[in-house]
């Protein structure tokens, strides 16, 4: 039997297997509203045959987009524009559904990627002001953000608070703050990016303090059912940053709040980064989290081999794999795991045909007997 295509629960929600489509910007959207774009890329991960599908960063706040194609979540008129893309989902997947909830803080008004993904200083056509927890720039030359004051703090809990409570209504299942790769939330965490004096800067009880007030806000705001965790960057890969000893430490205060999954991934905070980037090169970092906490942990990084997924869940490295990259070039990827791993995975009605001859059980038994 194969771990990887077993069914694993994430607080109340139950997963029918252990692979998880983690998030991916397209910056395709216009002024945060999703596009006809939107609903060809999700529907298409939908019908992948993965447990869980998280959507993209998705903006809390305006400002708070890496780019201006960056999807939204800060009005009600933006999750109405959403509602049909998850209703298709919904209609022919049974597929898990979460939003990652993020702000980029000084990462934020960027060109997209394919364009340069350079910074875009605030008087320029798509730019705008950035705010941080210090007015530290991400990189040499770039714009100075604006240190987040007492409103500007309550202003971003709220931005989060509120798209939360959109997600909720929308009928989604989960909801992953993003406290990974260098955006606001990993920013107040990292002694790099945080130099403030206040009781949200210096100590790392301090540094901890506004992401952790920001996931209970978030918690109290939605319903029982609803899931709610966090991505993390467990290391800046920097000397002298936030490391592994720092996100154990973060990990088991959340941990303690009832937070019910850690999405575990590094670096993203700074230029100087050196990361060895190698096959399965962040998951020492969950399997270090998964050893003091009571939540599930999900492993991501260069995970692009079913066998290799399956070691991983096996020997209780992690819970669960998330796949980004490797599913874009190969939606399916899933079917070809269970192919490979002797397991069965959905799929929709309108492809069972498509069942190689040699893997008569890979869609189920169920599925075979309906034809």
């Amino acid at each position: 039997m194969s771990m990887l295509f077993s069914p694993i629960k994430l607080g109340p929600l139950e997963l029918a297997n252990r692979i998880a489509i983690a998030p991916m910007c397209q910056y395709s959207a216009e002024d945060g509203f999703p596009t006809d774009w939107h609903m060809i890329h999700l529907g298409h991960l939908a019908l992948s045959g993965a447990g869980l599908l998280i959507l993209e960063a998705t903006s809390v706040t305006e400002e708070g987009r890496i780019t201006y194609g960056d999807l939204g979540l800060w009005s009600d008129e933006h999750a109405a524009a959403l509602e049909p893309v998850i209703n298709a989902m919904r209609k022919y997947a049974p597929i898990k559904i979460g939003v990652q909830l993020a702000h980029a803080g000084r990462k934020a008004s960027s060109e997209k990627p394919w364009s340069g993904g350079a910074n875009i200083p605030p008087d320029h056509a798509n730019g705008w002001q950035t705010v941080a927890p210090s007015p530290l720039p991400h990189a040499d030359g770039e714009t100075v953000p604006l240190a987040l004051d007492a409103e500007g703090l309550a202003r971003v809990k709220d931005g989060f608070v509120a798209a939360a409570r959109r997600a909720d209504a929308l009928g989604l299942d989960l909801i992953e703050l993003h406290g990974a790769h260098g955006y606001l939330l990993h920013q107040f965490l990292s002694p790099l990016s945080n130099r403030r004096t206040d009781e949200y800067g210096g100590s790392l009880e301090n540094r901890m303090r506004f992401p952790l007030e920001v996931f209970q806000a978030v918690r109290a705001a939605v319903s029982g059912e609803m899931v709610v965790g966090m991505r993390l960057s467990a290391s800046d890969w920097v000397e002298g940053g936030w490391d592994i000893e720092q996100s154990i430490a973060f990990s088991k205060e959340l941990d303690k709040l009832g937070c019910q999954f850690m999405h575990v991934s590094s670096g993203g905070l700074s230029p100087l980064q050196k990361i060895p980037v190698g096959p399965g090169y962040q998951i020492e970092f969950a399997a270090r989290i998964k050893q003091v906490v009571q939540m599930p942990v999900i492993g991501v990084g260069l995970i692009t081999e079913p066998k290799q997924a399956e070691t991983i869940v096996q020997t209780g490295q992690a819970d669960m794999v998330a796949l980004a990259r490797a599913m874009l070039y190969d939606p399916r990827w899933p079917w070809h795991a269970a192919a490979e791993l002797g397991a069965t995975v959905s799929a929709p009605p309108q492809y069972w045909r498509s069942q190689p001859h040699e893997f008569k059980q890979l869609f189920g038994d169920t599925r075979l007997g309906q034809r």
